[in-house]
């Protein structure tokens, strides 16, 4: 017999309890001989008939290890029990030991005793969501922004044609070179037919001047000193003499943003004005994205600051594993070995960030009714979709599988969190320019 209700459940910290588990040797020992009895009619062993194995040799074989299997169930089993009785919401595994004896108490053979260490749920006390600070950013897409994308787009788009002049910047110019250290040739230091275009930030400095200004099958020997922090090692910070010849000068063809520039954009019928909202409608797309992210992170952020919670260090460690594997496998996946283990402290602020957030967004959703609503999943899919040739495929696609409904279904749950906070809080909007939300500064 095992009283549930006679249990006392410590309270070790803030969100860590204990209790004692004991088990009768009987109890465990009645099961041990029911379950050898069902192994002695399938076991093999050989020179015996199969059913007609004695059960001392059973017993000797796999006695322990039916022994631990029934101590591990019944164990777990009374875990579970006492957890319900007791409507102790459990996070991550408990850390189930034999019980340690006080000092000069003889140990009972009549039971087995165990304590179960672990922790529950946090409460997560919203508070006033009105009190939190969040700083929302406004960017305005202009005209302007539409020009130099479209000055992007043709010098994505220009031609080189051979010129029979002197070079001159945004030429693109073809050279021979060859570079010393103390007059002894280096590694990298040498190449034949190599193209670049002047001005164009691909070549260091000194190397870019002195492609300045000279004709086909000219010859020009410069000084150039590596910089402290270049990337081949053997040279940085040291000066070389290069000599380059010019093999091939090509002046630049940038085309004109007409009708036909316009189709190569996908303006069918190459109308400007058109084209022009094409443009707009993609940066503006863009714009929206980064903005929406800016805003869930500041949220987050003052969530995360503000909600103060003892997240369960069971679901950190958990989490702090999933984070590791994940850096493992893209360093894998990027073909970069990884020599050194990666410690898990890298992760540890990452994973209670991620848990404590999680279990906050848990409690806006449920007091607040926040659930991602069909026809919000419906929506976000639609939108999904219509990039696509076939819309109606892609929705069939997301639909056919409910791992990628569950996702859809995070990223609304999210939407609608931040929603709602951005609603109550104190929400400051700061504008930042075009360029800097795109990171071109």
């Amino acid at each position: 017999g095992f009283s549930m209700s006679g249990i006392t459940i410590e309270t070790l910290g803030a969100i860590e309890r204990r209790f004692n588990i004991s088990i009768t040797m009987a109890e465990i020992e009645g099961q041990v001989q029911r379950r050898l009895v069902d192994v002695s009619r399938s076991v093999r062993i050989a020179g015996f008939r199969p059913g007609k194995v004695p059960m001392k040799m059973v017993a000797s074989q796999y006695g322990p290890s039916v022994r631990m299997e029934v101590l591990n169930e019944t164990v777990g089993k009374q875990f579970e029990a006492v957890c319900k009785v007791h409507s102790l919401q459990v996070a991550g595994q408990p850390r189930i030991e034999p019980k340690k004896l006080a000092e000069g108490e003889v140990a009972n053979d009549k039971t087995l005793d165990f304590t179960a260490t672990f922790e529950v749920y946090p409460e997560v006390k919203l508070g006033d969501l009105g009190a939190l600070n969040v700083e929302r950013v406004a960017v305005k897409v202009e005209e302007e922004n539409v020009d130099a994308t479209l000055r992007i787009l043709q010098k994505q788009r220009v031609t080189y044609e051979e010129a029979d002049r002197a070079s001159a910047k945004d030429d693109r110019i073809t050279v021979d070179f060859v570079g010393k250290i103390d007059g002894v040739e280096f590694d990298g230091g040498k190449a034949s037919d190599f193209p670049f275009v002047l001005g164009g930030g691909q070549m260091l400095a000194e190397f870019d001047t002195a492609g300045h200004g000279m004709k086909v099958g000219e010859a020009k020997t410069f000084d150039l000193k590596f910089p402290d922090d270049y990337q081949g090692k053997d040279v940085a910070g040291k000066t070389a003499q290069f000599t380059i010849t010019v093999k091939k000068v090509e002046g630049p063809n940038v085309p004109p943003i007409d009708a036909e520039f316009a189709k190569t954009l996908g303006v069918a019928d190459g109308d400007l004005t058109k084209m022009r909202a094409d443009v707009r409608g993609n940066l503006e797309r863009e714009v929206k994205a980064r903005l929406k992210a800016k805003s869930k992170t500041a949220v987050m952020d003052a969530l995360y600051q503000t909600i103060k919670l003892d997240a369960p260090k069971a679901l950190i460690d958990m989490d702090t594993q999933r984070l590791m594997e994940q850096a493992r496998a893209e360093f894998k996946q990027r073909g970069m070995k990884q020599e050194m283990p990666l410690p898990p402290e890298l992760f540890a602020e990452q994973a209670k960030r991620r848990v404590s957030l999680g279990l906050i967004l848990q409690e806006l959703v449920k007091s607040n009714g926040l659930e991602a609503k069909p026809e919000q999943v419906r929506a976000v899919v639609d939108e999904y979709a219509q990039s696509y040739e076939d819309p109606r495929e892609v929705v069939r696609w997301y639909y056919g599988d409910n791992q990628r409904l569950e996702d859809v279904k995070s990223v609304v749950l999210e939407d609608n969190v931040v929603d709602f906070v951005l609603a109550k809080a104190k929400v400051t909007d700061k504008p930042m320019s075009f360029d800097e939300l795109m990171g071109k500064q």
